[in-house]
């Protein structure tokens, strides 16, 4: 059977598809923009009939109504990481968390540790050869397809067609259901005068000719916005937005002197605006790879000169970094953080960097602490940590003794704090 003919043989609607799920079932749904919603809505609406369903997926920006404490009884999620759609299930126990690197999460399919009975995927419509594109969210949706016994594909005529490891047949896929609505979109912009700062110091930092990991926010939108006097820079990142396009249309991204995928931007996902989305739309300048590949640590390190710029919530004053929790209350995750620091610790002229403002609550609490809050987990360990950036300045610690770490920390500390943490420093004889 030519694949035109089993492509509407499997198409049935929403409600019809969801039939197919039963009480004790375990299913992903895939993640950040390309959340298949009208499957979502569907299943929601089986709540009364379903005991039991556990929901995986990583962050996503859609709807979860399933996390409500109306539906404890049909669903439990679990998150492999924490968005703010699901933060105060999770934080309440109604949800769960599985702390995981990035690179790792298809593992869990691959070998059954997370064993899938379903995958909930959302693709492009097929090209003339069968093939649908993941679009803008390849990195642990593709693993999770490969991995699951059945997959319900949301076919969205606005999903763009994304080159790469972005593919999947029809013949592959046990359910269609058609949708029609916009890929959700991340405004840009809210630097402040603080990340505008902190992205003047880090751009200095990041020599011609380098490889960049940054994903969105503030912090990376300050970067990007530093880089117009920079050459031939390349991307290889989990994720990226609507700033690298700018970059690119510069001539200022161009890839040429990457060592791996020369004159290739290389990302696991993809979140901005329509902008970015027509931007990817078959185009042979970007590769999407699962999250396995963008993120091996191995990988990673064959970029020459790999830049990684990531956050922290709190750092202390040995250089220990908590990214994912605020005491003991989990906050997102791993995520790629690690995977990152330590390619790029691991690449020919790589620089690992932690960015964060030095203080949060208009001042009031510091961000660079005597110690981490009881309960906060450490995501990077002290020994990965190379440098620490704040609109203060910039700390170098590989290498360095704790004494040598304290004073370079201090000296980037919100300046009302600074007193107090050489205090404790003396006081535990760090100084």
């Amino acid at each position: 059977m030519r694949w035109p003919a089993v492509f509407r043989e499997k198409m049935t609607d929403a409600a019809g598809a969801m039939e197919k799920v039963k009480s004790g079932n375990r299913l992903y749904l895939g993640g950040g923009a390309g959340v298949p919603q009208t499957l979502v809505d569907a299943l929601v609406a089986r709540a009364g009939e379903l005991r039991d369903v556990e929901i995986v997926h990583m962050l996503h920006f859609g709807r979860a109504e399933y996390v409500q404490p109306e539906y404890a009884e049909s669903f439990r999620h679990n998150a492999v990481f924490i968005g703010h759609n699901v933060r105060k299930a999770v934080q309440a126990g109604l949800a769960d968390f599985t702390p995981v690197f990035l690179s790792e999460i298809p593992r869990l399919f691959q070998r059954q540790i997370l064993a899938l009975d379903f995958a909930f995927i959302q693709v492009s419509p097929p090209d003339e050869h069968g093939f649908c594109s993941y679009g803008v969210e390849v990195g642990c949706t593709k693993p999770a397809a490969d991995a699951a016994k059945v997959v319900i594909a949301e076919v969205n005529k606005q999903m763009p067609r994304s080159l790469g490891d972005s593919f999947i047949h029809v013949r592959d896929i046990d359910v269609f259901v058609e949708a029609d609505y916009p890929i959700p979109e991340a405004p840009q912009g809210g630097v402040s005068p603080v990340h505008k700062r902190i992205g003047e110091l880090v751009a200095e930092m990041i020599p011609d000719s380098a490889t960049l990991q940054m994903g969105i926010g503030s912090i990376p939108d300050a970067v990007l916005a530093n880089l117009h006097g920079h050459k031939h820079l390349g991307i290889h990142t989990e994720l990226f937005s609507d700033g690298v396009v700018h970059l690119v249309e510069e001539g200022i991204i161009t890839g040429a002197e990457k060592t791996l995928h020369p004159g290739k931007l290389v990302a696991g996902f993809l979140f901005g605006t329509k902008r970015l989305y027509e931007f990817i739309e078959d185009n042979p300048f970007v590769e999407m790879h699962p999250t396995d590949y963008v993120n091996d640590p191995f990988v990673i390190a064959r970029n020459d000169k790999m830049v990684s710029i990531n956050s922290a919530i709190e750092v202390d004053l040995t250089g220990q970094v908590a990214a994912d929790s605020i005491g003991p209350a989990f906050y997102s995750g791993v995520g790629g953080q690690l995977d990152f620091i330590r390619g790029a610790a691991r690449s020919k002229g790589g620089k690992p960097i932690i960015a964060l403002p030095a203080s949060t609550k208009g001042g009031s609490i510091s961000r660079i602490v005597a110690s981490l809050r009881p309960g906060a987990g450490v995501t990077t360990t002290r020994n990965d940590v190379h440098y620490v950036v704040t609109e203060y300045g910039v700390a170098e610690l590989y290498g360095k003794t704790v004494r040598q770490r304290v004073q370079a920390l201090i000296a980037i500390a919100e300046p009302a704090f600074r007193e107090e943490l050489e205090r404790y420093a003396k006081e535990v004889h760090y100084l």
